[in-house]
């Protein structure tokens, strides 16, 4: 036996899509994936050393989450939303959000308050190098603290809707945006903390306000699909 055979484990199926899935999340935020781009089964299939059905698992998932669009007898492509869609998706987050922080206001016990406190660090450390992390991470604090409500009904909508912000965002995010959100996380940890209900309650209203204020519409260039996943799919284990 190799000496590191041991270590090496064969990827099942599922983690496999997962990683393709991952792969192309990350590439559509960071735009190597352009909005519009068609993602044909067969092409990323070749690219990532994957068959077509994790391929065709992981589009599934990209467009439960509005990231990509499944057009029938044309194949998937990234989703090109509007900014009024953007402002439409965050409207509802506004009042969904603002359920999150009503059930968590009195509930979050001290490493439930850490975890939080750990993931908007990691927020902080990514803002500078990564957009696309910082954007990514920046939509999971929002996830983390729907699912810290223990509410599975909430936590779906919540996660569907802060993965199409991301989208909107990656496309129209105004320059150093990311600085406001780790702020704004930042002081709305500290209100969830103190169990401080109506300055959470204003704090995460403002924060979702801020971030539609923050938009900025800028041209996207068209881009055919780009043989651009090689570093994404590595990092995947792919």
């Amino acid at each position: 036996m190799a000496p590191n055979s041991i270590d090496k484990k064969p990827r099942t199926a599922v983690s496999k899509s997962d990683a393709v899935y991952r792969t192309l999340k990350r590439a559509i935020l960071d735009q190597t994936l352009a909005a519009g781009t068609k993602l044909p089964e067969d092409s990323i299939g070749d690219r990532l050393g994957v068959s077509r059905t994790i391929v065709r698992q992981a589009l599934a998932r990209l467009n439960g989450e509005g990231l990509i669009e499944l057009r029938p007898h044309k194949g998937a492509c990234v989703a090109q939303p509007s900014l009024e869609d953007g402002r439409n998706i965050l409207a509802v987050r506004r009042v969904l959000e603002a359920m999150v922080v009503e059930t968590l206001i009195g509930r979050l016990t001290p490493q439930q308050i850490r975890r939080l406190e750990a993931h908007v660090d990691a927020e902080d450390n990514a803002r500078v190098n990564n957009a696309s992390t910082s954007i990514q991470l920046s939509g999971e604090f929002h996830i983390l603290l729907a699912t810290l409500t223990e509410n599975d009904v909430l936590l779906r909508y919540v996660t569907e809707l802060v993965s199409r912000s991301s989208l909107i965002l990656s496309l129209y995010g105004r320059p150093h945006s990311p600085d406001c959100a780790v702020s704004e996380h930042r002081e709305l940890i500290a209100a969830l903390a103190l169990a401080d209900r109506d300055k959470a309650r204003s704090l995460m209203t403002d924060h979702i306000e801020a971030i539609t204020t923050r938009a900025l519409l800028k041209a996207a260039p068209e881009k055919d699909f780009p043989d651009l996943l090689t570093a994404y799919a590595r990092e995947e284990g792919l």
